[in-house]
């Protein structure tokens, strides 16, 4: 009898329900082939740039010099002095007065922030507005808290008189958007600006947003981690600023993208304390706590650019220029070879469109895969250059509308990006000859 228990085999369903059609990742999927075939790895959003010296110096002290306690835990909700400077910093950019103990919780990355919105505000049931494309762990962790996505496009709208587009030609219906709004409504999650596409929501578009949110009394979850990178002159506008909005809104920040270290793992959510006392509940029964270390560099980091806001020698100034900069070659490199690409606002990344290159593309029988999967594919096998298909950052429903399009990192080494070029170069020999 003992010997036929040890031997038999579980019958039932080991998975829990809520992870059912949510198993599969693009990233894995991408990051393998990136790894296995590419020169050039322009896909993943990280930067292979080295962090800024007053930040890894902070890292050293505190390793080093500092207090032997800063290899303990601190604060489960955020060490102190962190939530102290980023209460003063975001007291700056909201213009209201801010508890760094209620109004401020630091998480594992911007990833665990947004895992705490779903899980403590989204109910069995509940609707989430998703506006695409969008980050892809929206769609699962909605559904891991037993929400419905509901989800409304922006829809581009080329310009007439033949100039590059622009990420701000992607623009919601406002009554496609008005339609999406129930009683069943929880939240909209708001993500500007917006990865893949880089499109920085103006002010309209945000009051469109708002005068909804209010008028339904929806949430809204805003992820702004890349706040500080916005080119040619534009404003990034905080949503919890407008009128009526602070109360309902919770705002999601990342060291990794304000100070490029994305490893380090260190975001934030900054709202009222209605809402984050329930993202307190969540984040001390899963993570608990964040690496203490990593919390003190930040806080210093950010003591430094308090001291030096707005002024020219401030990274939150300098990183978007050379960003921007960065950002004009790889178009430039990418128009050359006969793509379009589409000029971003904002983020580091870069959406170009592949439709003239169809021909090139063999087809694959009896596949369902869409164009620009299979296009991300064949790039990176037979010309070493890693991106990312677009419509993975769409629904089902939509993504075969969205299949002549990849994404490309530019917050790369000048080398990398110059690596990049000669691929591009060597290609448009390759088709032209």
């Amino acid at each position: 009898f003992l010997s036929h228990s040890l031997q038999a085999k579980m019958s039932r369903q080991v998975q829990a329900r809520r992870l059912e059609g949510i198993d599969k990742n693009i990233w894995v999927e991408f990051v393998k082939l990136a790894t296995t075939y590419s020169k050039v790895n322009l896909g993943q959003g990280f930067p292979d740039f080295p962090a800024p010296e007053f930040l890894t110096e902070a890292f050293r002290r505190a390793l080093g010099g500092g207090s032997h306690m800063l290899h303990q835990y601190t604060r489960a909700f955020g060490h102190p002095p962190l939530v102290k400077v980023l209460a003063q910093f975001f007291e700056k950019l909201l213009g209201r007065d801010l508890d760094p103990m209620t109004n401020v919780m630091v998480t594992v990355g911007a990833y665990q922030a947004l895992f705490c919105c779903f899980q403590a505000l989204v109910d069995e049931g509940d609707e989430v507005i998703i506006i695409e494309p969008f980050f892809d762990c929206y769609e699962p962790m909605v559904k891991m808290a037993g929400g419905t996505p509901v989800f409304v496009p922006l829809r581009p709208n080329p310009p007439k008189d033949g100039k590059r587009m622009s990420s701000a030609d992607w623009q919601l219906d406002p009554a496609e958007l008005a339609s999406k709004f129930s009683e069943r409504t929880k939240a909209i999650v708001l993500n500007s600006p917006n990865n893949p596409l880089g499109k920085v929501f103006s002010r309209g578009e945000l009051g469109l947003i708002a005068e909804l949110c209010v008028k339904h009394d929806v949430l809204c979850i805003s992820d702004e981690v890349y706040e500080w990178l916005v080119y040619d002159g534009r404003q990034h506008i905080r949503i919890a600023s407008l009128q009526g909005m602070w109360d309902r809104t919770v705002t999601i920040g990342s060291a990794g993208k304000t100070f490029s270290v994305t490893g380090w793992k260190v975001g934030w959510v900054v709202g009222p304390d209605r809402l984050l006392q329930h993202l307190r509940t969540v984040h001390q029964n899963s993570v608990y706590h964040c690496a203490t270390i990593a919390q003190e560099a930040v806080a210093q980091g950010f003591q430094r650019e308090l001291m030096l806001y707005g002024k020219p020698e401030s990274y939150f100034v300098q990183l978007p220029k050379e960003l921007q900069q960065k950002r004009d070659w790889l178009v430039q490199s990418l128009d050359g070879v006969g793509m379009k690409p589409i000029i971003p606002e904002g983020t580091y990344f870069l959406v170009a469109d592949i439709s003239p290159f169809k021909s090139d593309v063999p087809d694959v029988p009896n596949s369902d895969e869409p164009y620009d999967y299979r296009f991300a594919k064949w790039m990176v096998k037979n010309k070493g250059l890693a991106a990312i298909p677009l419509s993975a950052f769409y629904s089902e429903a939509h993504k075969n509308n969205y299949t002549n399009f990849i994404r490309f990192c530019f917050a790369k080494e000048e080398a990398t990006l110059k690596a990049a070029n000669d691929i591009l170069q060597k290609w448009k020999q390759e088709k032209a000859s």
